[in-house]
């Protein structure tokens, strides 16, 4: 039972992921910041994740 749960989770968190890369790609931000953020949330996965939600740029 707990790898089902797991794996939902994990699922869940690469949807968030894929949607935090595709906003920042789409964001204002010069390509310096934009590859620093997504190198953070791919460093620090939850944590970077969370960091960008509230501080990252936003999209256009």
């Amino acid at each position: 039972m707990s790898l089902h749960v797991n794996g939902f989770w994990g699922i869940i968190h690469l949807a968030l992921v894929i949607w935090a890369v595709v906003s920042i790609v789409q964001s204002g931000a010069s390509t310096g910041g934009k590859v620093g953020w997504i190198l953070l949330i791919a460093l620090l996965p939850v944590l970077g994740f969370v960091i960008w939600l509230f501080l990252g740029p936003k999209s256009r």
